[in-house]
C-alpha cells in the first residue's frame, strides 16, 4: 500500500470470469458495543461512514459495474455512500446477510454465557459447529453465500462487482477461494470497511487483496 492509501492492483484480466470486490460495512452505532449482532437492523456510526468514505478512491479505481448489498441497514448505508459517488444503485440480497444469531441477538456475551453456558462453550471452541438457538448454523450461511456467488458468476461474466456485506460472509468467500478449512476461517481478519478482491477464472479463484 502506498502513502496515499491506494493499493496497486493489476487490471481485471480479459479471461477472468468475474472480479468480486467484497466490502465489509463500516462501524455500526455504539449501542452494539459488547453485544452479539447479526440480523439486528442497526445503522452506521459517524465513524463508520468515514471509514467507508475513505475506501471510495480504491473502489473507484476498480470500476465496478454493479453494486449488491446485504439487506442490513449498516450494509445498505455503506453501499449508498459508495453508490452515490459511482452513480450506481445497490441491489439488495438477503443471501449477503450476516449469520442469524437467533436468541443471542442483542445480548451481551456475558448474558449469553450465563444463560446458555453449553452453547456458549461450543461457540467459543468450535464456532462453525453451533446452530444458534432460533437462528442459523455456519453451514446454512455458507450455502446461501456461495449460492449468491454462483449467481454472480452466471449473471456478471467478465465484469467487476462490488458486494457490501459482513465479516462472516466475506470470510466464507475468501476461505472458499483459498481452500481453507472451517477451523481456519477466523484466521482471516475483517475490519470494518475492509476491502477484499477475488478474481474468478474458469477453474480456480485468485485472491488479490484481503482486509485492505
Amino acid at each position: 500500500m502506498n502513502r496515499g492509501g491506494l493499493v496497486s492492483l493489476p487490471a481485471r484480466e480479459d479471461h477472468s470470469q468475474l472480479r468480486l470486490i467484497l466490502l465489509r460495512h463500516g462501524q455500526p452505532t455504539e449501542n452494539t458495543r459488547g453485544r452479539c449482532y447479526g440480523r439486528l437492523d442497526i445503522g452506521l456510526s459517524s465513524e463508520g461512514r468515514e471509514q467507508i468514505r475513505s475506501k471510495i478512491p480504491l473502489v473507484q479505481c476498480l470500476q465496478p459495474g454493479a453494486i449488491y448489498s446485504s439487506t442490513a441497514k449498516r450494509a445498505i448505508e455503506s453501499a449508498e455512500e459508495i453508490g452515490h459517488v459511482l452513480n450506481l444503485e445497490a441491489k439488495l440480497s438477503r443471501e449477503l446477510c450476516e449469520i442469524d444469531f437467533g436468541t443471542f441477538e442483542g445480548m451481551s456475551y456475558q448474558e449469553i454465557e450465563a444463560r446458555y453456558p453449553q452453547e456458549y462453550k461450543q461457540w467459543m471452541t468450535h464456532p462453525t459447529k453451533l446452530k444458534f438457538p432460533g437462528g442459523e448454523s455456519f453451514e446454512e450461511m455458507r450455502r446461501r453465500a456461495l449460492s449468491f456467488g454462483a449467481y454472480l458468476l452466471r449473471t456478471h461474466q467478465r465484469q467487476t462487482v462490488l458486494a457490501v456485506s459482513h465479516g462472516g460472509v466475506n470470510r466464507v468467500f475468501l476461505a472458499e477461494a483459498m481452500r481453507l478449512t472451517e477451523e481456519n476461517l477466523f484466521r482471516i481478519d475483517q475490519a470494518y470497511a475492509a476491502v477484499n478482491i477475488i478474481d474468478y477464472y474458469r477453474d480456480f479463484a485468485l485472491v488479490r487483496l484481503v482486509n485492505a
